[in-house]
């Protein structure tokens, strides 16, 4: 799930009274109302893509926090990240797979920065500021559901914007990709300068994955698929058998009602489309 916002009222018990926060080695995990937070120092911040200021890449430390990784068991799983002394929570998708961040110790997320948001000031942090976060939440991608590779050939994934981060670990988790005949990601982004992931895409496509950008603003040197993922799907999907599909979305709401209205209505059953949410 791209980056997921939700206002939380600042009576809320799990927000109040503040504290104070310590440094990893001496902080204490902190048991709330609603969840359990525990800090965790930013070890890496950095654009996400080569012209727009508002993607980034941020790499929490948790190798303190073992409780914190071994939650992540899932792609597409999230938690609740907040900074102190803000009254907002942030929903962040782990963009990084679950057995990269056990491996490193460290979670990766593809962050958009929003004015006034828990984002943008978790974008402008420094290596070492500490934020507050959560355990791993959620279902994730239920892959079971489109198992075993050989009966579910076709693997269509949509998503848009941010909505990468989570598709990012479930194809780097890998999903039986290699005895699919047909996987089709229709990746939607602004321009091709604001897409992220692209220094991935080669080791993805190696992986039997098919990478359709589609640009909804392109310059004039663009000669591939324009407008919404929507549009070059409608143009394919004759191309699938509905009973030997599976489908996995993650990005704007009207995309991901739109797709599944369009695969419903073709015959892909809706336990065969995947959300993380």
């Amino acid at each position: 799930m791209y980056l997921l916002r939700r206002s939380i009222s600042r009576a809320a018990p799990f927000l109040l009274p503040r504290r104070r926060l310590l440094s990893v080695s001496a902080a204490a995990v902190h048991h709330d109302a609603a969840s359990l937070f525990t800090p965790a120092p930013i070890s890496r911040i950095e654009h996400a893509a080569t012209s727009s200021p508002l993607l980034f890449h941020v790499h929490l430390d948790l190798s303190h926090s073992p409780e914190i990784l071994s939650s992540y068991m899932i792609p597409g799983q999230y938690l609740q990240l907040r900074i102190h002394g803000l009254p907002k929570l942030s929903f962040l998708a782990i963009a990084s797979p679950p057995s990269k961040a056990a491996a490193t110790g460290e979670f990766e997320f593809l962050v958009k920065s929003v004015k006034g948001s828990t984002a943008e000031a978790l974008c402008r942090m420094r290596k070492g500021e500490l934020v507050e976060v959560s355990q791993a939440m959620g279902k994730g991608f239920e892959i079971d559901r489109i198992c075993p590779p050989e009966k579910f050939p076709n693997v269509l994934i949509f998503a848009t914007g941010a909505g990468i981060s989570p598709i990012r670990s479930l194809i780097e988790s890998g999903f039986g990709a290699e005895r699919r005949s047909n996987i089709r990601l229709y990746y939607g982004a602004r321009n091709l300068e604001r897409m992220a992931y692209c220094d991935r895409f080669k080791d993805w496509e190696s992986s039997g994955i098919n990478i359709i950008p589609v640009l909804s603003k392109p310059d004039n040197r663009w000669s591939g698929e324009i407008g919404f993922v929507q549009a070059p799907f409608n143009r394919a999907k004759k191309n699938f058998s509905p009973l030997e599909t599976g489908a996995v979305l993650c990005g704007q709401r009207q995309m991901v009602e739109e797709i599944t209205s369009i695969l419903v209505a073709d015959g892909v059953s809706r336990e065969k489309i995947l959300k993380n949410f």
